[in-house]
Parts: structure tokens; sequence; C-alpha cells
């Protein structure tokens, strides 16, 4: 199966490449071509200039432009769409796009607006949220349903409608008043490194929240706000309550704010959840932090969360911000926000993964009433060790009647593994021969 992604070069439309390219032949265009081109090759991934020719042989197309530029996109590829095709979009209004759909496409190519509420930066699909806002449900309708299903992603089916005033709540409201702080804090020229010493966990998850939404694409944000047809009711609901808001502070009106409070406190609903989710989160900031800090002095191993880049070296320091690892005369320093602290057992995995594997054959005599299945099980719970096994058990001539020379051959990642079991083998009373 051919899939299409107009705009496949750039943001989630890049993104969907990796979740497509090992199950299907996957096309993508893009504005720039040189990049697309770029893009494609390394992703592996093909790539077509012309738009209508990526409808002519797609048989999914999925369109993943500007918002404001989708509806033009739609009626640009509509004629070229093949017969018994399927088209989709993955913008966050729905009610324009799928109006459009409607109107220019032929009876033989179905349609089904989607929006998938995630970002580019999403490594995972499952547990992500994806509308569904199908006019009329085609042949291809239970196929898309059940691929995602399989993915383990939460399905929403809805109208174009209902999904624009729920996003003019969870995207335009939210986005307004987290860039509307984060305006403030530039207005009152607030160093935000001068906080630090002051902050309190939750101020810490709301800077974080705040700096993601507006390090999002500023126009991609702009058009959320702005092709919204709900988001000039919200905004101006925003403004009024904060103006209230900040006329009963002034006014010294304590019974007011108060009432304020409390409406807007039982309004929230489940508030027990939501402080055990927001405890979760901060208990999680917390454990990582304190595994690092007991890990100084030992190897560790840290995954860019972005990347997926793993360093590997022995932890020198961690403060709030940031990691030092040391391998060899090399220093890395990792920002703290942007890693994940491998276990053992993925260190493992990983070293064997990565790094040449190392085999080599000890003999060594022991008395006649040694435990081998003992000797077997400690070797193995050498770090680095990859593999052990009894390959030879010999009494006899050269060796003494109360002694037998076991052989091990033994698998493993670093020399000093090996070395490490000699020194348990002597341990255990054996001589190496």
């Amino acid at each position: 199966m051919k899939i299409g992604i107009i705009g496949g070069s750039d943001g989630l439309g890049k993104t969907l490449n990796y979740y497509f390219k090992d199950e299907f032949d996957v096309y993508i265009t893009g504005r720039d071509h040189n990049k697309g081109q770029k893009v494609a090759n390394d992703i592996g991934v093909n790539y077509i200039e012309s738009n209508k020719e990526l409808a002519k042989i797609s048989d999914i197309l999925i369109i993943s432009v500007p918002i404001h530029h989708t509806s033009n996109v739609i009626r640009e590829v509509a004629p070229f769409m093949k017969k018994n095709s399927l088209l989709m979009d993955v913008t966050s209004v729905k009610e324009e796009p799928s109006k459009v759909m409607a109107e220019v496409l032929r009876d033989d190519v179905d349609y089904i607006p989607s929006h998938p509420i995630f970002g580019p930066r999403t490594s995972d699909l499952a547990n992500q949220v994806i509308v569904l806002t199908p006019h009329k449900k085609g042949k291809w309708y239970d196929k898309v349903y059940n691929y995602l299903n399989n993915k383990n992603m939460r399905i929403i089916e809805t109208t174009a409608q209902k999904h624009d005033y729920m996003m003019s709540i969870v995207q335009v409201l939210t986005h307004f008043s987290f860039i509307s702080t984060a305006s403030t804090i530039e207005k009152l020229k607030v160093d935000l490194s001068e906080t630090e010493d002051y902050e309190s966990p939750i101020y810490n998850l709301m800077i974080d929240m705040i700096a993601r939404i507006v390090a999002q694409n500023p126009y991609l944000t702009y058009y959320i706000q702005s092709m919204n047809k709900n988001g000039h009711h919200i905004r101006n609901t925003f403004s009024e309550a904060v103006t209230e808001l900040r006329d009963v502070i002034n006014n010294g009106d304590d019974e007011k704010f108060i009432e304020i409070a409390i409406n807007a406190t039982k309004h929230m609903d489940d508030i027990t959840n939501a402080l055990g989710r927001s405890d979760k989160a901060i208990n999680s900031l917390n454990q990582e932090y304190s595994l690092l800090t007991k890990s100084i002095g030992h190897e560790i191993a840290l995954r860019h969360i972005y990347s997926g880049k793993v360093h590997v070296g022995i932890l020198e320091s961690v403060d709030n911000k940031t990691t030092t690892l040391k391998k060899g005369n090399e220093i890395k320093r990792l920002r703290l926000a942007n890693i994940e602290v491998l276990s053992a057992e993925e260190l493992k995995l990983w070293k064997i993964e990565n790094y040449n594997r190392k085999t080599e054959s000890i003999s060594c005599v022991f008395k006649n009433n040694i435990n081998e299945k003992i000797i077997l099980k400690t070797i193995a719970n050498i770090e680095d060790i990859i593999d052990v096994k009894l390959t030879e058990k010999y009494s006899g001539p050269q060796i003494a009647e109360d002694s037998i020379s076991l052989t091990f051959k033994i698998e493993s990642i670093s020399k000093y593994a090996i070395l490490n079991v000699k020194e348990l083998l002597r341990g255990f009373g054996g001589i190496i021969r």
C-alpha cells in the first residue's frame, strides 16, 4: 500500500514517516524540494516534488500542512485522487477541512478528517489520542480505525463541530493563557534563572509547560487561535475572568475572591485525581534526581529522549539542570530535562548490542567437593558477563586424585569482566591452569 504525506518533511508530517515507513511504501512532498529530498533520504522514504503526482499514486493521502493552507491543498489534489483511495488531514481545526472535502471530492474517494492530539516530539503512538470526525463512513473507515486501535491509540469519534469546540478549550484557551503568562513575565523583565532558588515543584512544572507551548511554531499557534470559530468567545471569556479577578483583589473584596475561587475549584471536578497525577509527576522527577545523585562515581547510561542516543560513562556530577558524564578523556554534559536513566538491565542489553564481544575459555583446578552450579551462577552475575558455560570436566593425569579440572567458556563485553572471573575462581579456591 502506498501512503502519501503532503508536508512530510516538517513537523507532524515528518514524524508520521517514522510510524509508517516499516509497514507501507511511503512518499512525501515538501515546500523546499532540497530539504524534502534530504529528509526522505535520511528517513528512508520516497520524495516527489508534485502534490498532484503524489495524489495520483497514493492509496491513502495525508495532508499535513499549516492550517490556513489545508483547504487549498485539498482543492488542489482532489481532482487527481486515485479511484477508491482515501484522503485524510491531520490539522487542529476540523470544520473547514471537512466542509471542503465533502464539496470537492468525487464519490469514489473516501475521506476521514482527523486530528492526532500529540506533537512531533511524540515517540510512541500507544495511549496517544486521535480524533476522527467522519462525515460519512466509507469502506476505508473500519480499516483505519482497526489500524489505530491495534497501535493502542485512544480513538475519539465525534463531529467536526464538537471537535472544534473541545479544541477551543484544550488548545485555544490553554495556549492563550500560557502565552499571556509568558508575555507577562517578559514584560516584567523577570530573569527566570533568579527564581530558581525560590522554585517549588509546581512552579517548575508550570514553567516547563508554558515553555513547551511558547516554543512551538508561533505561526501554528496563531492559526490554532484564529481559525477556530469558537476562539473569539473563548478569549473574551478568559479576558473577562482575568479582569474580574484583578478588580476583586484590587478592591480588597476577600469574600468575592473566596466565592470565585470556591466556584472554580468545584467546577474542576475531580480534584483528587488531579492532585494524584501532579504528585506522580513531581515524585517521578524527584526519584530520578535521587537516583542520579546516588550514581555519582559509577557507570551509568543516559538516553536522550528525543534523539534516542545512549550516552554511557562515569557520572561525575549532577545539578538541577545538568548531568556530567566522563568516558575516558571525553566529558559530556546533558540537560537533565532531556534524558532518561537506563536500568542496569537496559544498560547491559545496550552494551551487548553495541560493544564487541570477548570470548575466553578458562580452565581451573578445584577440590572434588566444589559446587559447580554455584560457580556458574556467581560468574553469570558479574557485571558485563553475557554468558558462561561449563564446557569440560576433567580428572586424570596431571590432576590430583582429590581434585577436578573445570573449563568455563566466558563471553563478555569487557576485558575487565574476564579478569574479574579469574579473580572469582581463585576466590573459590581454584588454581588456574
